[in-house]
């Protein structure tokens, strides 16, 4: 990515080296703000219905398979027993020079994702209220609950942040086979995907329909709210092309990270076979078809994920 120089976001809060990355109010419901039943923007086609339609987990969730934490409880306002003692703190840990200037990368990343955004919004007449996204060191609270490193990068609805900890690149590379800075470009891009799925009432509404829904329903549910952020982070790829920010092999990077981090194969990965009926974010066929289907199209009315199969 042709990313150094350009301009970077003022949504970045930089939390790194506190422990706990304080910020209190644990435990509110991860819907209290935000959704309001705005349909996702068009550009004046039809959306297809899905501003109304129920969605479901809104964590990126790689590392869940490693440490067992439930990602719903980030949904829920329940944070998971290894995760609740989060606390603020003023102690800090040094960052190196290596996570500036990923601090950098990310501010760059997510400005470009604020233009698209910006621009399809405004096409509605709408504007686009941006997320922050906030960068930490080992633990955090969040309005969703405290959250630690293990977690992966993920979206809070609650507070309308993205949360990530950098040296989960350094995972996304060694551990998962998938590195690369148009990879981890594709991470951000997802978690903002989510955001738009929160603003555009598609996570609210599940939130309000969750306890009547199976364990099987929810993850069904769960594949295609995923496929839809994976969708959405393929029509930034477009707009970064656009942009003229992308460079030649880019685009096989995050093709790369969709298939490393399906279900199935991070399930065979970590524990030798795959159980189908777990799956909750997609299949690596499926979240590669998603990503290559908003990369080709650029426009997010082609990312109804809840229409048919997927």
């Amino acid at each position: 990515m042709k990313w150094r120089g350009r301009q970077q976001s003022s949504n970045i809060e930089d939390r790194r080296g506190q422990i706990g990355g304080g910020m209190g109010g644990l435990g509110g419901s991860p819907f209290g703000r935000g959704g309001g039943g705005i349909r996702i923007p068009t550009g004046g086609r039809s959306g297809g219905g899905i501003g109304g339609v129920i969605g479901v987990i809104v964590i990126l969730g790689i590392i869940w398979f490693a440490t067992g934490q439930n990602p719903l409880d980030m949904l829920t306002g329940g944070a998971s027993p290894q995760t609740q003692s989060a606390a603020p703190s003023s102690s800090s840990l040094p960052t190196s020079g290596q996570e500036d200037d990923l601090r950098d990368f990310v501010g760059v990343v997510v400005k470009e994702t604020e233009d698209l955004w910006t621009e399809v919004f405004a096409a509605s007449g709408e504007r686009y209220p941006a997320p922050a996204v906030v960068l930490f060191t080992g633990q955090v609270n969040t309005a969703c609950g405290g959250a630690d490193a293990r977690t992966g990068p993920f979206y809070c609805p609650g507070d309308q942040k993205v949360y990530i900890d950098l040296s989960f690149y350094d995972q996304l590379r060694d551990q998962f086979g998938a590195p690369g800075d148009f990879a981890q470009a594709y991470v951000l891009a997802h978690e903002v995907g989510h955001h738009i799925q929160n603003i555009t009432g598609v996570l609210p509404e599940f939130n309000r329909r969750r306890q009547a829904m199976s364990e099987t329903d929810a993850n069904a549910y769960s594949i295609r709210i995923e496929l839809q952020a994976d969708c959405y982070a393929g029509v930034w790829a477009n707009y970064a092309g656009q942009q003229n920010i992308v460079e030649q092999g880019d685009f096989e990077e995050a093709l790369n990270a969709a298939d490393q981090i399906g279900d199935d194969t991070l399930q065979k990965r970590m524990q030798g076979f795959a159980v189908p009926k777990t799956f909750n974010h997609g299949t690596s066929a499926q979240r590669k078809t998603w990503f290559e289907r908003g990369y080709q199209s650029g426009n997010p009315s082609d990312c109804d994920t809840f229409s048919g199969n997927v």
